[in-house]
C-alpha cells in the first residue's frame, strides 16, 4: 500500500454526492491528518487526473443511543475534489 493509497480511505456514496459528480466533483472519505494538498496529489497519481481544487471538512460525529448507553459515532474528514469537465474518475463511473 503505497502513501497516496493511505490519504485516501474510500469514495462518499450519497446523493448529494452522487449530484455533485455532475458538476464535475468527486467526494472521497480521507485521512483525518492529510492536507489538501497531499490530498490533490493522491487523487491525481491514484486515478491519473489533473485536480482544481479540493475543499476538506470534519463531519462531526452524530448522537446515537443503544439500550440505556448514549455516544457518539466517530467524526470523520471529507475531501470535496474538483475536475476539468473533459475528466472523469472510473471509480465512479463504474468502469
Amino acid at each position: 500500500m503505497t502513501i497516496y493509497e493511505k490519504v485516501l480511505i474510500g469514495p462518499v456514496l450519497s446523493e448529494k454526492a452522487n449530484g455533485l459528480r455532475e458538476e464535475g466533483k468527486y467526494v472521497f472519505k480521507v485521512d483525518p491528518s492529510a492536507t489538501k494538498i497531499q490530498i490533490k496529489e493522491a487523487v491525481r497519481r491514484l486515478f491519473n487526473v489533473h485536480p482544481i481544487s479540493c475543499s476538506v471538512m470534519v463531519v462531526g460525529g452524530k448522537p446515537k443511543r443503544q439500550r440505556n448507553r448514549a455516544g457518539y459515532t466517530a467524526s470523520w474528514k471529507k475531501a470535496i475534489i474538483r475536475l476539468p469537465k473533459d475528466e472523469k474518475i472510473g471509480l465512479f463511473e463504474g468502469v
